[in-house]
């Protein structure tokens, strides 16, 4: 009998997560409470919170490995402790009593030494804000009796990523031939992570047991700059390289002070205004995996966005 994967949320890497699944040939349970998601004969998808303790103990009955992939209802410290650790307390518990291991998508937030080049053994003490809420989940999966897997990314980019820095604020843009606005510098390096090679990371990883309760790095492509990213996406276009200037962050920093999403997105300045370098290799050679050249990924990221115009 094939294996059933649980995939809850149907963002831009739940819902690839799934779609790889498929396409591998195995099972694949959807929830959310939507009840959105791929359609594809092995995808069942089912309407469910993953809040709810009596729900998700029945879907999860029989598998194998459980993805974790929801996100907080708005981009806000306040609405990510109210909802996030809950549940991921919740789907600790019910993957743990059906004999299951949880991936986690997890992010650079709670890196406290993002100066320098951050690898797998790097401290992730971060603290305050989003960036500790992070810290938080991290420590308590590393607690749970639950087996565990944490694949790290930086900034998406990839089809079906709208709300990043590489997706509806460039991309778009870059197809209607207007110019870019950017935070912090268009001059600094950046690691971005293509969707598509963070969800092949998370199956690899809930398949290897040696893999699992330690933190690894998506295959994640050198550094680029914000200006760089937006040229390799006029390229895969085939138009001109947009004009790219930048939101200094003095005055996101003020206009934070009147905007409580203004604020929550300068408080990832950091990020921006000075190199911000992720290193992947160690990961890479453990999954045995690479990233998706960036020409490659840049034209099937435009080629999403053309076919939703």
């Amino acid at each position: 009998m094939s294996k059933l994967y649980v995939v809850t949320g149907a963002g831009p890497v739940g819902w690839t997560v799934a779609e790889q699944l498929a396409g591998k040939g195995h099972r694949a349970r959807l929830l959310t409470r939507s009840g959105d998601g791929p359609e594809h004969p092995l995808i069942e998808r089912v309407t469910a919170d993953v809040r709810d303790p009596s729900l998700i103990g029945k879907a999860m009955s029989g598998a194998d490995a459980v993805f974790h992939c929801i996100h907080g209802s708005a981009y806000r410290a306040a609405a990510w402790q109210a909802e996030l650790p809950e549940a991921e307390q919740t789907v600790l518990t019910a993957a743990g009593e059906a004999g299951a291991v949880v991936v986690f998508p997890e992010s650079l937030y709670s890196y406290s030494g993002p100066d320098q080049v951050m690898t797998e053994e790097g401290p992730r003490t971060a603290s305050g804000g989003k960036r500790g809420i992070r810290t938080v989940l991290l420590n308590a999966r590393e607690q749970s009796a639950t087996d565990t897997a944490s694949v790290v990314a930086s900034d998406f980019f990839g089809p079906r990523v709208r709300t990043s820095h590489a997706g509806e604020r460039m991309v778009p843009a870059i197809l209607a031939g207007k110019k870019l606005s950017v935070m912090g510098s268009t001059q600094q390096p950046h690691s971005f992570t293509y969707v598509p090679d963070l969800a092949a990371a998370m199956i690899r990883a809930a398949q290897t047991p040696e893999l699992w309760n330690k933190v690894w790095h998506a295959p994640t492509g050198p550094a680029i700059t914000q200006r760089g990213l937006s040229a390799a996406f006029a390229e895969a276009a085939g138009v001109g390289t947009p004009a790219v200037r930048a939101v200094p962050g003095w005055a996101l920093r003020a206009a934070g002070l009147f905007s409580t999403d203004i604020r929550e997105l300068a408080e990832m300045l950091y990020q921006f205004e000075k190199p911000f370098i992720m290193d992947s290799a160690a990961s890479e050679s453990a999954l045995g995996l690479r990233p998706t050249p960036l020409p490659m990924a840049a034209a099937a990221t435009v080629a999403w966005w053309r076919s939703r115009a």
